[in-house]
Formats: structure tokens, sequence, C-alpha cells
């Protein structure tokens, strides 16, 4: 179930939005690309909502991955299920074809309305997914996001019940900040769900007085070495925190070391 990276022993991407939403759609998501290629990346996550022409940057993107041998996430901002809790067929087509189109293999998207529909009635929806995603090439990696109905340990454990009922088995990036916003704990969660976790956004989380905050993962008020530990240590992971700084690359280059680092300790132990 995990993905498979060219350099599978340093398994580490760069989700795009991580440098800044307003300066990646002042520069582009190709120029992070290339960046994060130059600190060391092996991939990159492109974030649909970050696209100002997809029909241009999609095939540059997709150019660069392929001349660069590098794994490619697409991101979706669209949920799998409208809020009446029916499958929703229009953004789950969109996102395969931007994904082929990227060249992705991995599609990223969250379960958005599900718990709204009854479990019993959920098996024409899944039906129609996996006929969507078994015909597409790709693998579907469902996100825990910041909303109580696609986030929370309780609602992702419903559905992923229910999908393997009906014969989908889905994969599952952990995202490892998000827990935190909703009052879950990361470590739990990933006890629970490491066995499907296929990707991991790693990320650190502070805690200001409002709200929480992503943070590099030094800076974490999270045991965030102890939820790693708990997640496959073959499963790739993308740095999907604020990097800001005068050298991004050299910046880049440190959190991606740090990263490393902590997969190779883990992977050293287990």
């Amino acid at each position: 179930m995990a993905l498979s990276l060219q350099n599978a022993g340093s398994p580490a991407l760069i989700s795009l939005t991580s440098f800044g939403n307003a300066e990646v759609r002042r520069h582009g998501q190709l120029y992070f690309a290339q960046l994060s290629h130059r600190a060391g990346a092996n991939g990159y996550e492109v974030r649909e909502e970050l696209l100002l022409n997809a029909a241009q940057e999609l095939p540059a993107l997709a150019a660069y991955g392929r001349a660069h041998q590098l794994d490619l996430v697409y991101s979706c901002p669209q949920p799998l299920f409208a809020m009446d809790g029916s499958l929703n067929t229009a953004a789950v087509q969109h996102a395969i074809a931007a994904s082929h189109t990227l060249g992705a293999t991995w599609l990223k998207m969250s379960i958005g309305g599900f718990a709204s529909q009854s479990v019993a009635h959920s098996a024409q929806g899944f039906a129609a997914l996996k006929s969507a995603i078994d015909g597409a090439g790709l693998t579907l990696l469902i996100e825990n996001d910041q909303t109580t109905a696609a986030g929370t340990v309780q609602a992702l454990q419903r559905f992923f019940a229910a999908a393997d009922a009906a014969g989908l088995v889905l994969p599952m990036t952990f995202d490892m900040g998000n827990w935190h916003y909703l009052g879950e704990c990361a470590l739990q969660a990933a006890q629970l769900f490491g066995s499907r976790v296929a990707y991991v956004h790693a990320k650190g989380v502070q805690r200001l007085p409002a709200k929480w905050v992503a943070v590099p993962l030094a800076e974490s008020a999270a045991a965030w070495r102890a939820i790693l530990r708990a997640l496959p240590s073959d499963a790739p992971r993308a740095i999907e925190y604020p990097l800001i700084g005068d050298d991004l690359v050299a910046v880049t280059q440190q959190e991606l070391a740090v990263l490393r680092d902590a997969t190779a300790l883990q992977a050293k132990a287990s």
C-alpha cells in the first residue's frame, strides 16, 4: 500500500503550499518545484488551489517531473462526497483528469460529506468510486482534513470501515498536524490508522491563543518523533509547514535533513 519512491532511502517530498500561498501564486508552482528539486527533494505535491492557469502549469510541472524522475502527488481540495452524502462525481472525474495531466501516480482528497449518509446507502457511491479509480491507473489517498466531518478519528473510522466492506480498500494521507485542530490525539490516530498510511504530511504544531499553527518539526509542541515512529517508515513524507528564509534552498535542505534523519533512525530501529 506504500508509495514507491525512486530513492527509497530518502522518501521526502515538498508540498508546494509550504512556500506560502501568496509567494506560490506570485512565482508559480513550477518555480518552487524546481527549488524543491535543487534542495534535494524526491518530488513535490501540486496544490490545485494554488494553480492560476492549470492548462499551462500542469503540463509544465509534469514535464519537469518526468525529466528529473520525480514523484508527483496531486492535491485536490474538492471533497469526495458532497454535503448531502452523495458521491461528488464531477470532482472525482476532474481530479483524475488533472492527475493524468500532471503525470501524478497519487491523488489526494478528503471524504467531505460522507457522514451525511447512512452506511447502508453508501454501496452505490463506493461502487462508482471504485470503478473510476480502478480505470484511472492511480492511487487515491484519503487525507484527514481540519473538518469534523472528514478529519476526526470517528468519521474516518466509519468511512474506512464502510469502504473496506464495499471492497474499496483505500490508503491514507496522514496529516500530523490536522488532528490538533480538531482536539484529536495525533499519536493515538497514528496507532489506529498506521497500517493503512501510505503518505505522510509531516508538520509540527504550536498553539497560539486563538488557534493552532503549523511550524517546522523541531519547533513543534507535539511529540512529532513519536508520531512518526507510529507510522510506516517506508511511507513517503512530505514537508507541509512554512519554509521561510532569505536562502530558501538552504532552508529547504535543512528541513529535508531533519525529516530524513528522523526517518533513517526509525528505519534503523525497526
